[in-house]
């Protein structure tokens, strides 16, 4: 009797994996601390373990900033100038003319735009032009920050510009459904949802330190509420004061940790001066101060996604938070932590000193839900998402055409 297996049929079998070369541009990258810097980060690694070659396309950030070589990661650094209000971080400037070298020397299979800036569109018009196929990030709601700075009447303006840099590119990944909701009521066009993760081995109860705690000046049994962020206008931390007194009436012990620095640090301070201002941390030192706290209070509307809000549950925290971005996508209120209709701080404010009423069992137990929930965010599972978005662009070939004001189709605009 012939037992030998039968023919192996080509159309059973997997498709393979291809190696893409990715130029990957963006404005923003560590060391510099921001959720879109640390985010990209994460995905431009995990492209690299999945056997990607990547070409980053960067602002210098100082004078002795140099471009890294390591195995395939290729940086590029381009002059950059620091960003009115948040001088820590720098704008790249257009770049055609290195681009256009760079490229037509070393082509890649794709370039996939992190940020719209002038760097982010210099890189846009010449991937046209090189007829290189091109994808987008959404990661910063800079017409809704707009709004923040006085400068209000910008808003139209500037969703213009957006809708204009991501309607020319194959797609525009966005971290949520309910921004992507927003986007395309606005006509944003061929919007992928791509979420984010979280690494819950930096970010887990495991972390909690007593002796950061006393460090802190607070008891093994006092309650301490977090927040994690920049300290600007747009993150609305006058609902984070509010809500920190209605936490302290109902229990005058609680203490308030603030981590982030920023413009608004001194009204913050004035606010609430018993706060802690612990200013920036990073890597296991930021993962210990998430775990050594109790509560995570976050009143920021303006996130795209909100890192912030993962890091918090994967630590074992009970968050609340308004009902946006990630906060709305990934607590289920009252089970892993409290959720405030969007604008509503009053609401906000009386779920801060429900909280602590229920007690700190209570809060305990919406942590370890939390924790759970975040364990379905990994990042090997985002950067699978993101991959799969490269390969579709590299798919849909030219850029798509756009249509001019008479509707007549003009082939390659830029």
């Amino acid at each position: 009797m012939n037992s030998s297996p039968g023919p192996i049929v080509v159309e059973h079998l997997p498709p393979a994996r291809r190696s893409m070369r990715i130029a990957v541009v963006t404005e923003t990258y560590p060391p510099e601390v921001n959720g879109v810097a640390l985010t990209l980060q994460r995905v431009v690694e995990g492209l690299r373990a999945l056997q990607h070659d990547i070409q980053l396309v960067r602002p210098r950030q100082t004078d002795g900033d140099l471009a890294r070589r390591l195995d395939r990661l290729d940086e590029v650094l381009v002059r950059g100038v620091p960003i009115p209000r948040y001088p820590e971080m720098k704008m790249g400037m257009p770049a055609n003319k290195a681009l256009v070298q760079l490229w037509s020397r070393q082509r890649p299979d794709l370039v996939y735009i992190a940020t719209e800036g002038p760097l982010g569109w210099s890189a846009l018009q010449i991937a046209r032009k090189l007829k290189l196929p091109v994808c987008s990030d959404f990661r910063t709601n800079f017409h809704v920050y707009s709004r923040h700075y006085g400068i209000g009447w910008l808003y139209r303006p500037i969703m213009s510009y957006l809708r204009k840099f991501h309607n020319r590119t194959a797609f525009t990944m966005v971290p949520s459904e309910s921004l992507r909701q927003q986007l395309r009521g606005h006509g944003f066009e061929r919007l992928m949802l791509v979420t984010r993760g979280v690494d819950t081995a930096q970010f887990s109860p495991a972390r909690r330190s007593e002796a950061l705690r006393a460090q802190w000046g607070v008891a093994p049994d006092t309650p301490v509420a977090l927040y994690v962020g920049r300290l600007a206008t747009e993150k609305n931390l006058d609902a984070l004061a509010n809500a920190f007194r209605a936490m302290q009436a109902q229990n005058a012990a609680m203490r308030l940790v603030v981590v982030g620095e920023g413009p608004a640090a001194p009204q913050l301070a004035a606010a609430v001066p018993d706060a802690i201002f612990a200013g920036t941390r990073r890597g296991e030192d930021l993962g210990a101060h998430y775990a050594s706290s109790d509560l995570f209070v976050f009143p920021s509307m303006t996130e795209t996604f909100g890192n912030v809000t993962l890091e918090a549950m994967a630590s074992g925290l009970a968050v609340l938070a308004y009902d946006h971005a990630s906060a709305g996508q990934m607590i289920r209120s009252g089970t892993n932590g409290l959720l405030a209709p969007l604008g509503d701080e009053k609401t906000f404010v009386r779920l801060a000193r429900e909280l602590v009423a229920g007690g700190r069992e209570a809060a305990r137990q919406m942590g370890l839900s939390a924790r759970q929930s975040a364990g379905e965010a990994g990042w090997d599972r985002i950067v699978a998402q993101v991959e799969e978005v490269l390969y579709a662009t590299i798919a849909a070939g030219e850029a798509p055409r756009v249509a001019d004001a008479r509707g007549h189709t003009i082939a390659g605009a830029t």
